[in-house]
């Protein structure tokens, strides 16, 4: 239904009340541009809630996640983003360590 060709993950926490205008503002702020096919994710200070923006070329898409335990496996601190792979994407939602994932979707511990 959303293609997406790019996945970006903004390392900054995001006030989870922002609606899509806030949360495109942020995403231009971070990223230089809201580019069409696109997923930008964020989290909040705790990790426990996750939202993604995607901008299908016409308009915007704006998801929520939250975890009623523990909390996303966030990067913090390294630069402003990161671009992560599909595989990466399915684990970081479900709560996986997605840094941890390989091209094929295998997860290793460090």
């Amino acid at each position: 239904m959303i293609r997406i060709d790019t996945i970006w993950l903004a390392v900054q926490p995001l006030d989870m009340r922002a609606g899509a205008d806030t949360a495109m503002a942020q995403v231009i702020h971070v990223f230089g541009a809201a580019r069409p096919h696109h997923a930008y994710l964020f989290a909040n200070k705790r990790a426990n809630r996750l939202k993604v923006l995607v901008h299908d070329g016409i308009g915007l898409w704006l998801a929520t996640r939250r975890l009623h335990q523990g909390s996303f496996h966030w990067q913090r601190g390294a630069g402003q983003r990161l671009e992560l792979n599909p595989a990466q994407l399915q684990a970081l939602v479900l709560g996986l360590p997605w840094q941890s994932m390989q091209d094929a979707g295998v997860i290793h511990l460090h």
